[in-house]
């Protein structure tokens, strides 16, 4: 069984767990005014990390001039606190470092970037939003240069991703240690792409109210160390599940189907009824359409016998990435100190909707449920258990996969074929990556005579960067005014991944790797152990990336090589006990 033997957090309510765990039990909220973040929608609150960037750089002794990522340095700070939590030696270890990040170094890059354009004195700096990196420099300041590092990037659920994934390698054997949870700083990028999107409020957010009105955008980090069964477990992961809604690209269906498939499977992986559960950490964001989904899911799965539920974003704000992470170490705080985290601000019960508790204590938690949803229907969630639960080997000897058929396209003229998969309105309304992947996977798919594959991996060192250069330039000709959501809404990583997942509906296993060159042999490595263990007969591996005019400028300047503009590869690999070989 998989333990959690440390952790470590920062958020809008406090810089460590001691300080969070007061602000939960006095029910004091973090979100307020804009402090750090210059923008020009100053009128909505945001839940701010309360360290300025040069006391962030104090705190990790970095004495250097030059800008660091505030998500790299929050990420950092958050690792070194989970590590000394757990108290263990890392020396002579297999560890691994996972973070879930969207906007990675977005932070720096956009203070910069009509001067990284020209400036050569800039080059040091990331270009766009490089999750990669931010990962590597969160490892390098918490003084683990020398750990196996990966990025994980599925929107607002990546930091969860990152802990399920990091709990497969350990039963695995990949590591012995994994420390995994996930980093996001506010940026004008996010906070104009959720202003595009209308779905922010200009009061404090109030999940599950029926006067909601949209989500409060928050920062912070947290991460968990995972190890097998040990004597130092704060709290078991007794259960996990990623599933797909496949139903649009920023709504979740109605009666909340990939949430509903992900609580089920985890209660099973699990060996729980509804009826063990006593705590469930949701979603919650305070969007009218999040809320409902949410809770159709929750009234499926838990029916009459609902268990308290609340949203702590209300405290912390809507973290984005990090979100699943940081609401993973609130779900262990009321589980050790005894208490139900208060939906704060909810005082009108909402149609169709679930009655969340304002909080009591205590309250011995058993097993929690703590929910993490992202865009394009990534919806993913843990099962906290105090005690170790049974557990039952899912890994068979085989390490054996098919390679079933493989589809490539590395030039825009092969773009003509889309027409055989894709009508021309819609495909007027794609960059040229998404053309990409959609044609190379419709043709696998095709050539290996499956419609829905059970699970989708996608690897991408750089994502959608034609449409997150775009919004950056629309964001800086338009002063924060008037911009396009289009832009916004395909500018996650992801994108790509649930997009496909939209066409084939496949409800399955969906996961984006971005961890620079490495990030196909990491997608490569999750299908495989899939396949390994049973939860997948035939996965789809996409590893697509575009260039861009300005990108491939910046590369010659640094000294470093260009790209080509389209490189898109998409591949079935299946059981070799498939009936599909």
């Amino acid at each position: 069984m998989i333990a959690i033997t440390g952790y470590g957090i920062l958020c809008a309510i406090g810089n460590n767990a001691d300080e969070v765990l007061c602000s939960l039990q006095q029910q004091q909220s973090g979100i307020g005014p804009m402090q750090y973040l210059e923008s020009k929608l100053r009128h909505l609150p945001v839940g701010e990390v309360k360290l300025s960037n040069d006391r962030m750089k104090a705190l990790l002794g970095i004495q250097d001039a030059a800008p660091v990522s505030r998500t790299a340095m929050m990420g950092a700070i958050a690792i070194r606190q989970a590590v000394q939590d757990a108290g263990i030696a890392l020396e002579g270890k297999r560890v691994t470092l996972i973070s879930g990040t969207t906007v990675g170094c977005m932070d720096v890059t956009e203070q910069y970037y009509e001067e990284m354009k020209t400036d050569d004195g800039l080059l040091s700096l990331p270009m766009n939003n490089d999750c990669g990196m931010s990962t590597h420099d969160m490892a390098v300041m918490a003084g683990l240069e020398d750990v196996e590092t990966c990025t994980v990037s599925t929107a607002c659920s990546s930091a969860l991703n990152a802990i399920i994934l990091g709990a497969e390698m350990l039963k695995n054997d990949e590591a012995d240690i994994v420390i995994a949870g996930g980093a996001e700083s506010l940026t004008r990028f996010h906070l104009n792409g959720f202003n595009t999107l209308m779905i922010l409020d200009s009061e404090r957010c109030r999940p599950f109210d029926e006067t909601r009105a949209g989500l409060n955008l928050g920062e912070g980090a947290a991460f968990v160390v995972l190890q097998r069964e040990c004597s130092g477990a704060k709290a078991y992961v007794a259960g996990y599940a990623n599933r797909c809604d496949a139903f649009h690209q920023t709504a979740s269906s109605d009666n909340g189907e990939g949430a509903f498939l992900a609580m089920h499977d985890a209660l099973a992986m699990a060996q729980l009824t509804p009826a063990d559960i006593q705590y469930v950490n949701a979603h919650g964001t305070g969007t009218p359409n999040n809320d409902l989904s949410e809770s159709q899911a929750l009234m499926r799965i838990f029916g009459t016998q609902m268990p308290e539920v609340s949203s702590t974003k209300p405290f912390t704000g809507h973290t984005t990435s990090a979100s699943g992470a940081i609401e993973t170490v609130i779900c262990l705080l009321a589980m050790q100190h005894d208490f139900t985290p208060c939906n704060l601000g909810w005082k009108k019960q909402m149609a169709a909707g679930i009655t969340p508790t304002r909080g009591h204590t205590g309250v011995q938690l058993n097993h929690v449920l703590c929910n993490s949803f992202g865009f394009g229907g990534n919806d993913s969630l843990l099962v906290l258990s105090r005690k170790c639960p049974p557990e039952a080997s899912e890994y068979s000897a085989d390490e054996a996969v098919v390679e079933l058929a493989r589809d490539e396209i590395h030039s825009m003229e092969d773009l003509v074929a889309l027409k055989d998969f894709v009508s021309p309105i819609e495909s007027r309304r794609m960059g040229k990556l998404m053309k990409a992947a959609i044609l190379t996977s419709c043709r696998a798919l095709k050539a290996a005579h499956i419609e829905t594959p059970d699970a989708i991996i996608t690897a991408t060192a750089s994502g959608m960067l034609e449409f997150s250069q775009q919004f950056l330039d629309d964001i800086i000709r338009n002063d924060e005014q008037f911009l396009k959501p289009t832009l916004f809404m395909q500018s996650t990583h992801n994108t790509l991944s649930s997009a496909i997942a939209i066409r084939t509906k496949c409800h399955g296993y969906n996961i984006t790797y971005s961890h620079g060159s490495d990030s196909f042999a990491w997608a490569m490595r999750d299908a495989k152990r899939q396949i390994k263990s049973g939860k997948a007969k035939t996965v789809l591996v996409g590893c697509f990336d575009e260039s861009t005019a300005l990108s491939n400028d910046f590369c010659k300047r640094a000294g470093k090589p260009t790209a080509p503009e389209i490189s898109a590869v998409a591949i079935i690999l299946a059981s070799p006990n498939s009936s599909y070989k």
